[in-house]
């Protein structure tokens, strides 16, 4: 069976836990959402599964992605770990695995998770693999393990202000999709003047903007929301289309504000 194309908008649910991650992929499900991205640090996963449950949409129309945590990176334990998680999904498999972070330290040899992750696929707990917060250096790492072939996405910290475009252009040299997460910057990048005068020429909301930035450069987005009003003005962004002059003036934007740099799991950065 041939893997599902990853999906180039999804539902983020950092930080969403509870009752709150419940309403928010129930809300964005009866909207037509049809990807979820979550972890197994985010403490939501049968919170999700609960919700996919309660819904009328059919398991098969879902693209589930899940993250594998740095405690879980070892062999056997990925797997473990993986089928724990699917247990709370209430899903025989996901569609997509990925490495959450690169072990800490290279205590975990990253030829290891990914070989884990590659039987994992074998078993069919997942359909694709893949990584996140991967440096350019950690990509070359990883393909030389499993070949490039078999690493569907590299999720990575992107926004205008944060462009990442050594790592970006890498992966995508290699086949590699990129997966934008906090598009929006935590919002910080709602009330920039060059988004908000873009987004005044298009009818359209600086978030908007931002998402259809992004996924015109190729990458997928998972921007996360509560309320049901943006969730479905973000899903909207789809159909918004930047001109060549307006990517141009985004691009200016970068300045290489790193928002997610957590001490201890961060590698050295591009």
């Amino acid at each position: 069976m041939q893997n599902p194309i990853l999906p180039r908008f999804g539902l983020g649910t950092f930080r969403l836990t509870g009752q709150a991650v419940i309403d928010s992929t129930t809300k964005a499900l009866d909207l037509g959402y049809r990807a979820i991205d979550t972890a197994q640090i985010y403490g939501n996963e049968a919170e999700i599964g609960q919700a996919i449950a309660a819904s009328s949409v059919p398991r098969r129309e879902l693209f589930l992605t899940t993250k594998i945590w740095t405690e879980n990176l070892g062999g056997e334990r990925l797997i473990a770990s993986l089928k724990e998680s699917l247990q709370k999904l209430r899903s025989e498999q996901v569609e997509l695995t990925l490495i959450h972070w690169p072990s800490p330290g290279g205590a975990v040899p990253l030829a290891e998770s990914l070989e884990a992750l590659m039987e994992a696929r074998r078993l069919g707990l997942t359909q694709q693999i893949g990584v996140s917060n991967f440096t350019t250096a950690l990509l070359r790492e990883a393909i030389a393990a499993v070949g490039a072939e078999n690493i569907a996405t590299n999720q990575i910290e992107l926004h205008p202000y944060l462009q990442n475009r050594a790592v970006a252009e890498f992966a995508q040299g290699q086949g590699i999709a990129v997966t934008s997460y906090m598009t929006l910057g935590y919002g910080k990048v709602l009330s920039d003047p060059v988004l908000v005068r873009i987004a005044v020429t298009h009818g359209a909301t600086p978030a908007q903007v931002a998402l259809a930035w992004a996924m015109q450069l190729g990458y997928a987005v998972i921007p996360s929301s509560t309320k049901r009003e943006n969730l479905a003005s973000n899903l909207r962004a789809q159909e918004l289309t930047l001109t060549a002059e307006e990517m141009a003036q985004i691009a200016t934007l970068d300045r290489a504000e790193r928002l997610v740099d957590p001490q201890g799991l961060a590698p050295a950065w591009d």
